[in-house]
């Protein structure tokens, strides 16, 4: 569409309508401004008349943590922060980028995808390693231009990262495609992009969440095609807000942290003759329990235990969730969180152990007045984010007793979005 037709059709409200449903009426004029004041920045990076608008949600996970790299369910929804583009096609088979927060812009050569690159630069190296694999599998690439903001959180436990890697297959799709790379596809180039252009051991539960849209359940007993099921769920028309806290942690040296925790579940998978711990059960992993310890170690069985059980629990989760039941969907939520903190240890890194601000969030919230929500560990962990379902009537109290400990804005509260990556305009 033309560009001045797009600035006209925003400015006169015609777009309302879809901005609401996206992100919520509180927020349209926020909305509104972000989408004209990005339009505004491309026009002046680039000339093109000819614009399209294309956004890509952030994640939440819901269960199922640290069970996806081992072919486990999960339970996720996309959310109302996203990362958005103004887009458009260019004739220098070159990939053109600029981003809000940072300094440079990238740029990558389509005509050398294969040549290795000293650039170390992770969005550079995340850009490259989609078009890559999108030439590898056969699909069509070429020159494009973009104005990139996001509002997902980096290190939030939000999935920024797969937000992103989602929102560049989303272009390469809608671009050079026709649209038709599936949501499943798209994740699995997010995840290689990751695995092997950043070396990240990451599962596949972010990028599903980010491209699929809504609260979807995940099975990943075959990874080459996940089962997914849709959840029609609206916390808020049951009386909980969603939220998470930014209790201010890094995540820079981590990757040490995270890459150990699928790497001893496999390992006790081995023990037994398998890849991953979705192979084994319960009942052979408690009879082999000493022999597993004086070859792993006993982290590696506790986490292992963890998988299983919350294997188990997304399941019961989901048949809360569709039978109607909230309370006892909390109930599980909570003992999620209880088991990561003891099982899986992802709450702080032992680098660091003065350091538990993870700890100390979900402390303070069990220690809030009448609390009977849940609040636990949110997403990979040891930094960064804690997950809280509160009655809505005691938010406000609530979100200011919290940020009493861990700043202004450190409470962000979550809607749950219908859909996953998406042409707007």
């Amino acid at each position: 569409m033309n560009i001045n037709d797009v600035i006209h059709n925003i400015s006169k409200d015609q777009m309302k309508s879809s901005f609401n449903k996206l992100y919520g009426e509180n927020v349209y004029e926020i909305q509104k401004e972000r989408y004209l004041t990005l339009i505004e920045k491309f026009r002046m990076k680039f000339q093109s008349s000819d614009i399209q608008i294309i956004s890509s949600p952030g994640r939440t996970e819901l269960g199922g943590n640290h069970t996806d790299h081992n072919h486990g369910r999960v339970l996720a929804a996309s959310i109302q922060l996203d990362t958005l583009a103004v887009v458009s096609k260019n004739s220098n088979n070159m990939i053109k980028i600029y981003s809000e927060g940072f300094s440079d812009h990238f740029i990558i050569d389509l005509k050398r995808l294969d040549t290795p690159t000293d650039d170390q630069n992770a969005t550079s190296s995340l850009i490259r390693g989609i078009a890559a694999i999108f030439q590898r599998d056969n699909m069509a690439i070429g020159g494009f231009n973009a104005y990139v903001t996001s509002d997902v959180l980096i290190g939030s436990g939000l999935s920024s990262s797969a937000s992103f890697e989602i929102l560049i297959g989303k272009i390469l799709s809608v671009l050079f495609n026709k649209d038709t790379v599936s949501s499943v596809s798209l994740a699995k180039m997010g995840q290689r992009a990751e695995n092997e252009y950043l070396n990240k051991p990451c599962g596949l539960m972010d990028q599903v969440a980010c491209a699929y849209g809504g609260i979807v359940a995940i099975d990943f007993k075959d990874p080459e095609a996940p089962v997914i099921d849709e959840i029609n769920y609206s916390f808020e028309e049951h009386g909980y807000k969603l939220l998470v806290i930014d209790t201010g942690g890094d995540h820079a040296d981590l990757t040490a942290d995270y890459a150990a925790i699928p790497e001893e579940m496999k390992n006790v998978a081995k023990f037994f003759g398998h890849e991953v711990c979705r192979s084994i059960n319960t009942a052979e992993l408690m009879n082999k329990i000493p022999e597993i310890v004086n070859s792993l170690g006993d982290r590696a069985v506790l986490r292992a235990l963890h998988f299983l059980k919350e294997d188990e629990r997304v399941v019961e989760m989901v048949d809360k969730l569709k039978n109607d039941k909230v309370k006892s969907y909390l109930e599980i939520v909570q003992k999620s969180g209880d088991s990561s903190f003891k099982f899986l240890q992802n709450v702080f890194t032992s680098k660091h152990v003065t350091d538990q601000k993870i700890s100390l969030a979900i402390a303070l919230t069990e220690s809030y007045k009448d609390f009977k929500g849940a609040v636990r560990v949110h997403g990979g962990g040891f930094a960064g984010t804690v997950q809280v379902y509160i009655e809505s009537e005691k938010y406000n109290d609530y979100k200011n007793y919290i940020e009493g400990f861990f700043g202004s804005q450190s409470v962000t509260p979550l809607r749950i979005r219908e859909s996953g990556s998406v042409v707007i305009i």
